[in-house]
């Protein structure tokens, strides 16, 4: 037995009807931005984790690892790059750890690409969506956050003292 298709399929096919039937870009039809047919959109040069791996595979003392499950970058066991595990952040968003004064400089900057929600306030890192850097700024940031997290001192916890 076969299930008809429901009122929302029925909407749906509809839409896409009504939008493959209004794909002339010379008319003035405000609806055409939003929908192009295959092989008529520009080239896009997103980033992924790969390209982030290999970005950071270039540069020194640069090692890949696992941090919270996820793909990390790390320089002498320390994570300065991983994709972003917390359901706050964004898909495909990448986690560098720079310091606070650059974070805020880079979101005032281009709040675009780099943002930062509640649970990584506290955290010297920057949350970066990878469909909007340029791999020129990647570079540039990856350097950063490696030269960040090499040269941040552990902080001294005083040891108690026994009576």
């Amino acid at each position: 037995m076969r299930m008809q298709p429901t009122r929302r399929k029925k909407k749906a096919a509809a839409r896409l009807m009504r939008n493959v039937s209004e794909t002339d870009p010379l008319s003035s039809n405000p609806r055409w931005p939003r929908y192009q047919p295959r092989g008529t959109r520009m080239p896009t040069t997103t980033a992924d984790f790969e390209i982030v791996r290999k970005i950071g595979s270039s540069l020194p003392d640069v090692e890949e690892g696992t941090a919270y499950g996820s793909p990390a970058l790390k320089v002498r066991g320390k994570m300065f790059a991983c994709l972003a595990v917390n359901r706050s952040a964004e898909p495909n968003t990448l986690v560098v750890c720079i310091d606070f004064d650059q974070r805020d400089e880079l979101i005032t900057e281009e709040p675009k690409t780099y943002y930062l929600t509640d649970h990584y306030v506290n955290y010297p890192c920057v949350l970066v969506r990878l469909s909007r850097i340029r791999k020129d700024a990647l570079r540039d940031l990856l350097l950063t956050g490696r030269r960040f997290v090499s040269t941040s001192t552990r902080r001294e916890v005083p040891k108690r003292r026994r009576k």
